[in-house]
């Protein structure tokens, strides 16, 4: 549970009627264009540059928030000599942006099919020299490894996954493993960068578990749709350097 005593920095309302029908529309629209189906390959764009998107992986643009994340990437953000972890990185969309300003970035994921479109478009971006790609869960692939920047775009829902794709929508217990290991991947002075969403039940558990570890906690930007609000959360670590 939230502590009472500290607002919450996520937008809980639920959508209004209006914003519900229009969410349906939406989704009717996707339906019947194909593009929301995961068991395609598609090339789409975001911010100009070329995203590869596998079978079974998440599509940056129809689902919106790889797009907005990405969108927020720049070298205020992520210098020129960051070491930066993108975590559960999907079709590599943050890494990429991650990687025209860093010096180096990890890109996890523990979908097979999302590690090679990751590395696919890489390849393509010319960002290869840059981004290292590798499965596993959570921070089992960068273990004793401590990055400036953590990205993670997790999953929104609470439940366990029925397979690798529909690990990027639902969990049991990601919130408590991923705040419990964050401070240790996290150099002193680094800090985290999680999107969350006022879709979805696991969203307050992330903001809750990362503030009982006594992780100090900003909100970013907010990104407001009709049927949704998301939110970039920094969480930097206890005794962080500013």
């Amino acid at each position: 549970m939230l502590d009472a005593s500290l607002p919450s920095l996520l937008e809980q309302d639920r959508p209004s009627k209006v914003g519900h029908f229009v969410g349906k529309l939406l989704g009717l629209g996707y339906r019947l264009a194909g593009t929301h189906r995961y068991d395609r390959l598609q090339i789409v764009h975001v911010l100009g540059l070329p995203i590869l998107v596998l079978p079974s992986v998440a599509n940056p643009r129809v689902l919106r928030t790889g797009a907005f994340f990405a969108s927020r990437i720049d070298a205020h953000l992520v210098t020129a000599d960051a070491e930066v972890l993108d975590m559960g990185t999907g079709s590599g969309v943050c890494a990429l942006f991650a990687a025209r300003h860093a010096r180096r970035v990890v890109a996890v994921d523990v979908n097979p099919e999302a590690v090679r479109c990751a590395t696919v478009n890489a390849l393509m971006n010319h960002l290869d020299a840059r981004i290292d790609v590798r499965q596993g869960d959570l921070f089992g692939p960068v273990a004793g490894e401590r990055f400036d920047v953590v990205l993670f775009n997790p999953p929104f829902l609470l439940g366990a996954p029925k397979d690798a794709r529909d690990a990027a929508w639902r969990s049991s217990d990601l919130p408590k493993r991923f705040a419990a290991g964050l401070a240790e991947h996290l150099k002193p002075s680094g800090a985290a960068l999680v999107l969350l969403s006022s879709f979805g039940d696991a969203c307050p558990r992330y903001e809750a578990e990362l503030r009982q570890r006594g992780f100090a906690l900003e909100a970013m930007a907010r990104g407001r749709y009709i049927n949704e609000t998301v939110t970039l959360l920094r969480a930097r670590p206890p005794g962080a350097k500013l």
